[in-house]
Parts: structure tokens; sequence; C-alpha cells
């Protein structure tokens, strides 16, 4: 686990102090205006979460936009750049208070590009806690790698915490499976830290979520 602070420029801070509450809402409505009229490309999409898939939320139910071809208009927290936009597939979902959720489909060219996307994937959000304090002067993260969960051809469950000084701290929950050709991850967050993440609930929420990729 990493527990550190460093100096550095202060960007990450609007991503990483608010999580997915603002972000979800902008992908919410980036994938509700996508969807519209796009009826066939959402039929051809891989199985998806709902918002009753989620782990309960304590002071609000999950609302579900709608699936949408291509990435979210902001990327998953600690996944900038990691998700190849051709063949991918994505569903926000947000709460009414602090938190959020996303997840994001990828049919991919091969099952060894899976596998690859995959392994990328669980590398990217491995190494997120001591990438974000490398650019966030002050702050300080932690990360814990939850295990791997046996279902399909397999899926990992990972936590990153942040926290900068005079904010409310963020902790995220990954989920990162495959099934054939088609890799899934679905990033969870809120305010809070890795103590309050409900990682049992997660883990059912990443089973839910592989086993609904090619029903």
């Amino acid at each position: 686990m990493i527990r550190r602070t460093t100096a550095a420029a202060a960007t990450a801070l609007a991503a990483a102090a608010l999580l997915l509450g603002t972000g979800s809402a902008t992908a919410t409505g980036s994938a509700t205006a996508t969807a519209t009229g796009s009826a066939t490309a959402a039929a051809s999409a891989p199985g998806f979460l709902v918002g009753a898939d989620l782990p309960k939320h304590p002071g609000s139910p999950w609302s579900t936009g709608a699936v949408a071809k291509g990435l979210p208009e902001s990327a998953p927290f600690c996944l900038d750049g990691a998700l190849p936009a051709a063949g991918s597939w994505h569903r926000s979902f947000g709460t009414d208070v602090d938190a959020g959720a996303v997840q994001v489909s990828v049919r991919a060219a091969s099952t060894d590009a899976a596998v690859k996307l995959a392994a990328a994937l669980e590398r990217k959000v491995a190494a997120c806690a001591a990438d974000w304090l490398r650019t966030t002067p002050g702050g300080t993260a932690s990360w814990q790698d939850y295990g791997k969960i046996g279902v399909e051809e397999g899926a990992h469950v990972y936590g990153v915490h942040t926290s900068i000084p005079d904010s409310e701290p963020g902790v995220h929950l990954y989920g990162i499976g495959r099934d054939g050709t088609t890799v899934t991850v679905v990033n969870w967050g809120r305010m809070g830290t890795l103590a309050d993440a409900p990682v049992p609930a997660f883990k059912k929420t990443t089973t839910t979520a592989v086993n609904k990729l090619n029903p």
C-alpha cells in the first residue's frame, strides 16, 4: 500500500476530490444524448449493469443512464487514455448525493487483444495512487488489491483512496473482468476512505457485470 505526500502540479484536484459526482452527471447526460436514435448500436452492445446491481447507497437510489456507443465524455478516474474508443460502449450511473459510477465495455478484435487490454487496465489502476501523487502537491493516496473473482475468464477488484488538504477524501473501486473477447471495467466512487468502501457488495457487482457481458 502507498501512503505518502509529494509536490507537483495541482491538476488532478477536481477528479480526485469531487470523485464521480460531477463527472458522472456529465457522462450520463452525454450518454443519453449520444444514445438518442441509436437503438441499433445499443442492441449490438454487450450486456450492462443496471442501477440495482450497484452497491446500495444509504441516502439515494441510483439513476441509470442509457447504453451509448463509444467512451464517456470524461474518462473514469485513473483510466485516462487507457480505454480504446473502437469497440467501446458505456453506461453511467449517479445518485443525488456523493456517489457515481460508470461501466465501460470493449469488444476487442481477438482474445489476445482482450487479454492484453484487461492486463493494461489492471496495471493502470494498480499504479494510480502513485501516479496521482506525482501530480498532486500535498496529497495523500493509497490503494488496495482486493483480489481475483472466479467468473468467466476472470475479474479483479481494486480500491484507490485520494485526499488533499482542506477537502473531502475520495474512494474509488474498480472491477475489471473479461468474457471471451469482451472486457469490462466498472468504476464506483464516493466520498470516504478505503475503510468506507463496500467491497463485498462491489465484488457482487463485478461478478454481475462480467456475467452480463455476453448473455
